[in-house]
C-alpha cells in the first residue's frame, strides 16, 4: 500500500462471535506528524459484525479533536468503505431508504454521516488477514475485546502511546 498523504490513519476493525453474537470492535490511530497513537477497545454481549464495523469507525472519529486535520480510515469491511463512499449518499437523498428496504442499523449509519461532514475522511479498504500489520492489530484489539466479554469482564481499554506500536 502506498503510503498515505492523510496526517490521521486509523485502522479500525468489529466482529462477532455468532452473527448476531458476542462482538468486539478496536481501532489503532496514528498520528504520522507526531508519530503519537491511540488503540481503544470495545463490545457489546449481542450484536452484529456490521454494527461493530460501524462502532469502531464512529468511535475512531469521535476521538478526533482537530477537524482540520485529514484522515485515513482503513478497514477490512467492503461495506463499511462502500456505504461510506458510496451507498450512504444515495440513502440519504431517498429519505435514508434503501431501493430495497429500509436502511439497516440506520442509528450508526446516520452517526457515520454526521461525523464525516465535520472531517475530511478517506475511506481505503484493506485485505484482511493478509498480513497488514495495522489490520492485524486492530483485528487483535477486536478479539481481545470479544474475549474480555466471554468471560463476562468489560472489553473496553483505552491506551495512549508516545510511538506508534506499527509503521504506518
Amino acid at each position: 500500500m502506498s503510503k498515505s498523504d492523510s496526517r490521521i490513519v486509523v485502522y479500525t476493525d468489529g466482529g462477532c462471535r455468532g452473527n448476531p453474537g458476542v462482538g468486539g470492535w478496536g481501532f489503532l490511530m496514528v498520528d504520522r506528524e507526531t508519530d503519537q497513537a491511540l488503540e481503544r477497545r470495545g463490545g457489546e454481549a449481542h450484536t452484529t459484525n456490521n454494527r461493530m464495523e460501524m462502532t469502531a469507525a464512529i468511535e475512531a472519529l469521535r476521538c478526533v479533536r482537530d477537524t482540520s486535520h485529514s484522515i485515513e480510515i482503513r478497514s477490512d469491511s467492503r461495506y463499511l468503505v462502500d456505504m461510506c463512499c458510496s451507498w450512504i449518499k444515495g440513502w440519504k437523498a431517498r429519505g435514508w431508504k434503501r431501493s430495497s428496504g429500509p436502511v439497516l442499523n440506520l442509528d450508526l449509519v446516520q452517526e457515520l454521516d454526521r461525523l464525516m461532514q465535520h472531517y475530511s475522511v478517506r475511506w481505503t479498504w484493506v485485505r484482511g488477514h493478509a498480513g497488514d500489520e495495522g489490520n492485524e492489530y486492530a483485528d487483535r484489539l477486536t478479539n481481545d475485546a470479544m474475549d474480555e466479554l466471554a468471560k463476562g469482564k468489560d472489553p473496553s481499554a483505552e491506551t495512549r502511546y508516545e510511538r506508534s506500536p506499527i509503521p504506518v
